[in-house]
């Protein structure tokens, strides 16, 4: 996003609708976007506080057009042609059977929105569970900008582009759960973001979901405020 400084008058009424703070009134010719702060995620345009339409959006091109991809919510991602930084798997999964028995779905989220993050965070951990083998959801967008899939590494140019957040998503074995969420906490006092964890599981025969019981033996704090899908409407995936 950027202003034509010619026909803005220094009014200041863009500055609050920045989520990430990346518009500045302390600079030499006023009201100005750090284009490096800048997620790209098109919220004060479409506030239209501007008396006179004097921001607008550039032409964006690679590798700053995943900027918009991860922060804009009306852009539509290739790989899952939705808008939104992850994908439905983990919110449908008794639809789309993505999990099945003995397996727990896993998603990082780094950034929120008056915080973001940089790629470079988001690779470190990629690479972090990378060495435990995870094979990352392939329509995530995030897995697409990935170098080597097996190592969890980025494509370089991608490193310091910052987005409003990116999720992590794939899917692991029960017995792999302690070891991930081990090295997840390792890797999160090194992140200069917010981090959050999403798991599920699907619900056993005995009413129960498995990861709950892995997640509390750990000693790790679970929200109470979780979700469960249980297809209505839908057609259930039968397992094999």
């Amino acid at each position: 996003m950027q202003i034509n400084k010619e026909t803005c008058v220094n009014c200041g009424l863009c500055v609050s609708r920045c989520p990430v703070a990346a518009i500045k009134t302390d600079t030499p010719s006023g009201v100005q976007i750090d284009f490096d702060e800048c997620v790209e995620c098109g919220v004060c345009l479409r506030w239209r506080v501007c008396p006179t339409d004097s921001l607008y959006q550039q032409e964006l091109k690679w590798p700053r057009t995943i900027r918009s991809i991860m922060s804009d919510v009306l852009t539509i991602a290739e790989e899952s042609q939705i808008s939104g930084r992850g994908t439905e798997e983990m919110k449908t999964n008794d639809v789309t059977g993505r999990f099945k028995k003995g397996w727990v779905g896993l998603a990082m989220e780094l950034g929120r929105p008056g915080v973001a993050t940089r790629m470079y965070d988001v690779e470190k951990v990629a690479m972090a569970v990378a060495k435990e083998g995870v094979e990352f959801e392939r329509q995530n967008p995030i897995t697409s900008m990935m170098a080597d899939q097996k190592t969890g590494k980025f494509k370089e140019e991608l490193l310091n582009e910052r987005v409003l957040s990116a999720i992590i998503e794939f899917g692991v074995r029960e017995e792999k759960v302690p070891a991930i969420l081990k090295i997840l906490e390792e890797v999160a006092p090194t992140l200069d973001t917010v981090f959050s964890l999403d798991i599920c599981s699907k619900v056993g025969d005995d009413g129960a979901a498995p990861h709950v019981a892995i997640v509390e033996d750990m000693g790790l704090w679970l929200s109470p405020n979780g979700k469960i899908n249980i297809g209505l409407g839908r057609p259930l995936v039968k397992e094999d």
